[in-house]
């Protein structure tokens, strides 16, 4: 864990359906449906309304992000972080515009608290190396740079090597 800006930054491995925030994000594509992976997690536990009202403000633009409740989740939205378009590829310019959206709506509504996962690297095919790169050094700019509200990010990974990753580029951009 470390403070930048006010907010609290974590890394934890668990399942982001269950975590205790105002906000999870969902790693879309840019028609915003809801298929396998983070998504696929997302609509079984939160309920087919969330894709229903994200797919309704679709398609939108790699690296934007939308806002939708959050169903059945203890979340109370979900922010559908748009990383790759039809031809289901990203890079590392597409997921930090996808984290840099997501937190950006975030705080345009208000919430204090967001949960992330490892965008673009279960279809997408970017290495957990390059997406945390990514994803942390784009938090860290965002949140230095503005005054969102935000006062939590927590990047939940699903697997160990995901956690690693994750750890380990936190632990080298601060020095740790």
């Amino acid at each position: 864990m470390i403070k930048v800006a006010g907010a609290t930054i974590e890394i934890i491995q668990g399942d982001i359906t269950e975590q205790p925030v105002d906000a999870i994000v969902n790693a879309a594509n840019n028609h915003l449906w809801m298929g396998a992976g983070v998504a696929g997690a997302i609509k079984r536990k939160g309920g087919d309304l969330i894709e229903q009202e994200a797919v309704s403000q679709g398609p939108v633009e790699v690296g934007e992000a939308v806002i939708t409740s959050a169903g059945n989740l203890s979340a109370s939205h979900v922010i559908h972080a748009v990383g790759m378009g039809q031809d289901l590829k990203t890079d590392v310019e597409k997921v930090s515009a996808a984290t840099r959206s997501s937190l950006i709506l975030a705080g345009e509504n208000a919430l204090t608290s967001i949960a992330l996962p490892a965008i673009g690297t279960g279809v997408g095919g970017l290495s957990l190396v390059a997406c945390a790169q990514s994803m942390i050094d784009t938090t860290v700019d965002v949140l230095t740079a503005s005054k969102l509200g935000i006062q939590r990010v927590v990047f939940v990974l699903f697997d160990e090597d995901g956690h690693t990753a994750f750890k380990k580029h936190l632990r080298n951009r601060f020095s740790l």
